[in-house]
């Protein structure tokens, strides 16, 4: 990368996390137009769901398999698995806001006790956690972009990836958590 953007990392992930945010934003807002996009069959958009899951799944393994290569000092292993969890992210994104932007969102099936009191607190806390994650991802990520392996450890790139990967597990996890109340649980 350039040393432009080596030098400015922190304000790269700021133009990153809000153009990323205001796209999600403007998803779930309704802003963006579902006619811009090609409507798939009824039979994708209802197996979307399914495919997020496991791509949060998929997801969830690589992070923990990329924590414990970087714990053992295999950075070539690290860096193919957080760079994969990345990509899932993203898969998970486009995947989920196309789904968001033709059909909405889904009402939940359950009864109305548990949908205040528990349903809503829960998407709540992983939609807080997964907003409060992208930040700390894109600048973890951005600095790996920027140096080499052996420059990374006289920057807080280990410090800002660890506090990324807990909140990206906990947020897949709970994801997963919305998805099981949504699709499963009644």
């Amino acid at each position: 990368m350039s040393e432009w953007a080596r030098e400015n990392v922190p304000l790269l992930t700021a133009l990153l996390s809000v153009a990323a945010l205001a796209l999600v934003f403007g998803a779930v807002g309704g802003v963006i137009p579902s006619g811009v996009l090609p409507r798939a069959s009824d039979a994708v958009l209802d197996g979307l769901p399914h495919l997020n899951a496991a791509i949060s799944l998929t997801a969830i393994a690589t992070i923990l398999l990329g924590w414990r290569a970087i714990s053992r000092g295999n950075v070539g292993r690290h860096k193919a698995l957080m760079l994969s969890s990345f990509g899932l992210f993203v898969a998970f994104l486009a995947s989920y806001l196309y789904r968001l932007i033709l059909v909405g969102t889904v009402e939940f099936p359950g009864p109305e006790t548990v949908y205040t009191y528990v349903y809503l607190p829960f998407l709540a806390v992983h939609i807080l956690l997964a907003i409060v994650c992208i930040p700390f991802v894109f600048y973890a990520l951005l600095l790996a972009a920027t140096r080499p392996y052996e420059e990374l450890y006289h920057t807080r790139h280990a410090q800002v990836g660890s506090v990324a990967a807990v909140l990206w597990l906990i947020s897949f996890t709970m994801g997963i958590g919305v998805y099981l109340m949504l699709y499963h649980a009644f």
